[in-house]
């Protein structure tokens, strides 16, 4: 496995691969679902890249940045037990040189969600995943879909800008109980971890309203939202049953939606969503 930091030597071990390449974007902290994304791109390709950056770009100034897990050793370690062939580990100064000023912006779908409770967060997402599709020149990239807006404003960046790649979203993966696996669940204390799966309830609920016959927006975020409401611990950042399109809630009746939330319990705020009817980027998730 080759391990650079500098983007001129990333660029020279790119090109003594030969075959398809699967990236795999990460900030480190690998987990199970990181490792769910190399092992399919190892299916599915000749080469497989990854890159551990913690992006400070899409950190507000009052996260948790200075405090993000970062197991370099023990990442690196998990990556090439995978079969994974180069690894880029840059500094924040080889991302964003001296004098840097340009960004990528993804308008509409970076509003909603996330996008009006962290602002400019899509903003350094979409400018350093494409610096990654740049430097590696990927035929495939892998992503999971707990991060679903992610996964839906990278689409249009592809989409718009025209990078010649495949991207791949990958399902969830989840503890027993349900949560959904985040490098930031290792903050959870034991009482607020036997708390976190009360997101993955509440989208089940309504899931499985859904799947009775319920088609009402307004009536799906409701039967999320009293669940959550009966955890002490839950904190309710936003609840949002949208068009899985524009990330707009739907407020009457629509055949698919995106069931997303995000949810402080404690200190650690936690995200999820499940797609409910057909989708092209989602694939079907199973239940826990």
């Amino acid at each position: 496995m080759q391990i650079v930091s500098a983007l001129p030597d990333l660029r020279a071990a790119r090109a003594s691969l030969s075959g398809s390449l699967g990236l795999v974007p990460t900030m480190g902290a690998l987990h199970a679902g990181h490792m769910a994304l190399v092992t399919r791109a190892r299916n599915e390709n000749d080469c497989v890249g990854a890159s551990i950056f913690v992006n400070p770009s899409q950190f507000g100034p009052n996260e948790d940045l200075s405090k993000y897990p970062r197991p370099l050793e023990r990442d690196l370690t998990l990556l090439k037990e995978a079969g994974v062939d180069l690894v880029w580990t840059p500094s924040p100064a080889e991302v964003y040189p001296p004098g840097f000023q340009t960004w990528v912006e993804v308008s509409d779908v970076s509003r909603p969600l996330e996008g009006t409770h962290r602002p400019g967060h899509f903003r350094g997402v979409a400018t350093v995943v494409a610096k990654l599709f740049n430097a590696f020149t990927p035929d495939r990239a892998y992503f999971g879909q707990k991060d679903a807006q992610q996964v839906i404003v990278l689409a249009q960046m592809r989409r718009d800008l025209g990078f010649p790649l495949q991207m791949v979203v990958c399902p969830t993966v989840r503890e027993a109980d349900g949560l959904a696996l985040s490098s930031r669940n290792v903050y959870l204390d034991p009482q607020e971890r036997a708390a976190a799966p009360i997101l993955y309830r509440a989208l089940s609920a309504a899931r499985a309203a859904y799947d009775a016959g319920e088609r009402c927006g307004e009536r799906l975020r409701a039967i999320m939202s009293e669940i959550l409401a009966s955890e002490p611990l839950a904190r309710v950042d936003y609840v949002s049953a949208a068009d899985p399109e524009t990330l707009l809630d739907v407020e009457s009746r629509a055949d698919r939606f995106l069931l997303s939330m995000a949810v402080c319990i404690g200190r650690t705020r936690l995200i999820d969503n499940v797609m409910l009817g057909e989708s092209d980027l989602f694939p079907r998730e199973e239940q826990a």
